[in-house]
């Protein structure tokens, strides 16, 4: 019986190859067209950087990797030279749509934006991609459960649609860079029982914001089970526990990876490239308009005119420096704040599960994560000076260890010597230079154009780079009258 149905199946499955081979066939007989997966499947919803269709030079395996260019060759391309180095180049050619400034999360968000809009685009960061506060975050894609519970406390609807708009871009960034983030679960330890409930509401309605973004939903643990997943705990006087979820991510590659993603589309991406000066033209009018900038090479000291149609300020915390090329009497916009992490060995926490301490003793809240096969601890919140190369300081490593000590078992010994590694990042957060009140915060993120058209993007973090980019790039193509081929892309490509 068995052999009868391996004959029927074999011989049912080999007519139907045989007969959709003889359509392909027909089909490109009559037309004239290659038929490929492209053709086949038009409305694909993912777009990758490397297309099916690559043609493969002979001699090599079909859909070969795209390989990156060299960077002798972004800066060829740079200089409006082609990148083999000879000049070939129309006038119109050299001049790109947008020049961005900055290959932090946010500046690399806004080239791969651009590029895969079709917009010609060069981006030029001083140091490396992701050198400064990009790579020295608490690696968490997340809503923010400390700012929904200020949110609710204190009736702030900015608050309330910050988390929103987060917890949507959460999902999208789990999405789009699975093999660079996860999903993980964070456990809030609770010693009054009437935390309990309390903790219990702000998760639910942490889930609930989330809608159909949303991801895992939170749930509660006893007193044994929490122990039970978190044995370094203190036991004295536990309760039991809350455990959510959000995400973690490896920020430094993720930052890579945008850059790369966006000359894979066609962007001009350089690294040790400092902008020295602006360059400016007036129109009939009289008034100026920022139109590229005056570049340096930090590898050879080669100095040389970037011409844009517009040009992005997404430098960070040194926004105030591009700002005053602008305009040198600008008051400063950007407000640093210092965020100290440290790197413990991995025996102090679960592997599969961090943890949130939302009472310290100044307020704020410390993270206790698993992160590539250490313990990240953090963070601090201090008023500090914009440096290129920050340190944290004893003060704020010894208060991180403090912290620590107060939530794990008295058995377990913290000391300075383990630490392993400590970073300290420095939080671009801003004013709004127009706002009646300078001296107020601004909550999010914030698009500020000046007089002669520079458009510059601070504030927000991480998990909001992509919805940064795409309302920065909005703001470019109404701003400079700029010609996409099509709309944002950014939230299907990987």
């Amino acid at each position: 019986h068995t052999a009868k149905q391996m004959i029927k199946y074999g011989a049912t499955g080999a007519a139907a190859a045989a007969a959709t081979y003889s359509g392909i066939q027909y089909y490109q007989k009559r037309t004239g067209k290659q038929m490929t997966l492209a053709s086949m499947y038009p409305k694909s919803s993912l777009i990758y950087a490397d297309p099916l269709e690559t043609p493969t030079p002979p001699g090599m395996r079909p859909h070969a990797f795209w390989t990156p260019p060299k960077r002798q060759e972004m800066l060829n391309d740079l200089k409006g030279l082609s990148r083999d180095g000879s000049d070939t180049k129309t006038e119109g050619d050299r001049e790109f749509d947008l020049l961005v400034i900055g290959g932090g999360a946010t500046g690399a968000g806004c080239t791969l934006d651009a590029a895969t809009r079709g917009l010609r685009v060069a981006m030029v960061e001083r140091d490396d991609f992701a050198s400064g506060t990009s790579s020295k975050s608490t690696k968490l894609v997340h809503g923010g459960v400390r700012y929904l519970q200020k949110a609710i406390m204190g009736l702030d609807y900015e608050q309330w649609k910050m988390v929103r708009e987060a917890l949507h871009e959460r999902k999208t960034f789990l999405n789009i860079a699975p093999y660079l983030s996860n999903e993980l679960p964070i456990l809030l330890p609770v010693y009054t029982w009437w935390q309990l409930p309390y903790f219990w509401i702000g998760c639910k309605m942490y889930d609930l914001l989330a809608g159909k973004q949303g991801i895992t939903g939170s749930y509660a643990l006893g007193r044994s089970k929490t122990l039970e997943n978190f044995p370094m705990l203190r036991a004295d006087g536990l309760v039991g526990s809350l455990v959510y979820f959000d995400g973690q991510h490896n920020d430094a590659r993720m930052n890579a990876a945008l850059a790369v993603t966006a000359a894979a589309h066609g962007a001009v991406v350089a690294n040790h490239v400092e902008v020295t000066s602006l360059i400016k033209e007036r129109d009939a009018d009289g008034h100026e308009h920022v139109r590229g900038a005056m570049v340096r090479d930090n590898e050879t000291g080669d100095e040389w005119a970037v011409r844009a149609r517009g040009v992005i300020n997404a430098t960070g915390p040194f926004s105030d420096a591009i700002l005053k090329m602008d305009e040198p009497t600008m008051p400063d916009i950007v407000a640093p704040s210092s965020g100290v992490h440290l790197v413990l060995p991995s025996y102090f926490s679960p592997k599969n599960m961090g943890m949130l301490d939302p009472a310290t003793t100044d307020g704020r809240v410390v993270f206790f994560l698993p992160w590539e096969g250490g313990v990240v601890a953090g963070t601090t919140d201090t008023l500090c000076d914009v440096e290129a190369d920050p340190k944290p300081s004893e003060k704020e490593i010894e208060w991180i260890l403090s912290e620590i000590r107060r939530f794990l078992s008295p058995e377990v010994k913290i000391r300075r010597g383990d630490v392993l590694a400590a970073w300290s990042g420095i939080r671009p957060l801003v004013r709004d230079p127009r706002a009646a009140n300078t001296k107020d915060l601004v909550r999010n993120h914030m698009i500020h154009e000046s007089d002669s058209g520079l458009i510059t993007i601070a504030g927000g973090k991480w998990t909001t780079y992509r919805e940064m980019a795409k309302e920065t790039v909005d703001r470019a193509i109404t701003s400079f009258a700029l010609r996409p081929l099509r709309d944002c892309q950014t939230e299907s490509i990987r």
